[in-house]
């Protein structure tokens, strides 16, 4: 599996018990929505490899379930998947609509400011907690622009276009010729 074709899920954080299973960390707002996996991609020595999945149990604590994995039967099998990250196809989210969108789905859509029009294409979202940014590309410049429901006024996937009304001097301060 080519990890450009697949999301962050989160990382195998520790060992429990001994008969191989492990604590798996979900970075999502809705952890629920990955109580039912059959499998996922773990990723060791840079290529992703598929672990199915015996159980998946919630743990008590924020986004932690206990996993057994198949062919995973003892602390010390599990503890050579311990720190690896866990990744799943993209084509296992569902589709966002209106204004929402994942991170990875907007990369190179163009972004068109209410009062300054188009000011560049999308290079990343730099994924700051509580603070994301669009990082635009404008010519040679970079426009850092916080990812603010209140700034998006409408994503237009069709022709790969966010509509944006940014607060007023925030993008000229990128623009100010050096």
């Amino acid at each position: 599996m080519d990890k450009e074709k697949c999301f962050y899920l989160g990382k195998v954080t520790r060992v429990i018990g001994f008969k191989g299973e492990v604590v798996v960390f979900v970075d999502s707002d809705e952890p629920e929505n990955y109580s039912q996996l059959d499998a996922v991609f773990l990723d060791i020595g840079k290529k992703l490899i598929p672990f199915f999945i015996d159980s998946i149990v919630p743990r008590n604590k924020n986004n932690q379930f206990t996993v057994k994995f198949q062919d995973v039967d003892s602390s010390g099998e599990a503890e050579t998947i311990t720190g690896r990250d866990l990744y799943l196809p993209l084509d296992v989210l569902p589709p966002l609509e209106d204004n929402n969108f994942y991170f990875w789905e907007v990369k190179q859509f163009k972004v068109i400011d209410e009062h300054k029009g188009d000011i560049g294409t999308i290079n990343q979202i730099q994924d700051y907690p509580g603070n994301p940014l669009f990082e635009i590309q404008h010519g040679s410049k970079q426009i850092l622009i916080p990812v603010k429901d209140d700034f998006i006024k409408k994503v237009d996937r069709k022709n790969k276009t966010i509509f944006i009304d940014a607060p007023p001097g925030l993008i000229d301060i990128y623009l100010e010729e050096d």
